[in-house]
């Protein structure tokens, strides 16, 4: 599941959060998500950090640390991100096993993905599923 796989992804997710570590956390302890970078300000904040799902990135970062991002995002509500997975329920197991908000059970939907939805400790909305669109080489 996680580990780039030579390619470089064209869209990468960015979201800032209140606490910064605990996201990290959540998202490699209960989402598998993977470290590939954090890089922390003097003060403790995380300037930026990038974590890796398949052939995905998210990029994440403290809220309040100034510049124009952080001034852009002032105020912005939770976002929906969705994440191709292998094992819809062995993810959700890991998923409930750390504490996470399930917001909808693994489930058969009409155009034949599995997926769940689960919400993070600062409110984002995860999917996780077996739909996986095809891009355009």
């Amino acid at each position: 599941m996680a580990g780039m796989d030579g390619r470089r992804p064209s869209i990468c997710p960015t979201l800032l959060y209140a606490d910064a570590k605990a996201a990290i956390r959540q998202l490699t302890e209960a989402f598998g998500f993977t470290e590939l970078s954090v890089y922390e300000g003097e003060d403790g904040s995380v300037l930026h950090a990038e974590l890796v799902q398949g052939n995905g990135v998210v990029m994440l970062g403290s809220k309040g640390r100034g510049g124009p991002f952080d001034e852009a995002m002032r105020g912005a509500g939770p976002c929906g991100v969705y994440v191709v997975v292998d094992d819809v329920d062995a993810h959700h197991q890991r998923a409930v096993e750390h504490g996470a908000e399930i917001l909808m059970p693994p489930t058969d939907q009409d155009y034949g993905s599995r997926d769940y939805m689960a919400r993070d400790d600062e409110g984002n909305i995860w999917s996780f599923g077996t739909y996986a669109p095809e891009a355009a080489a």
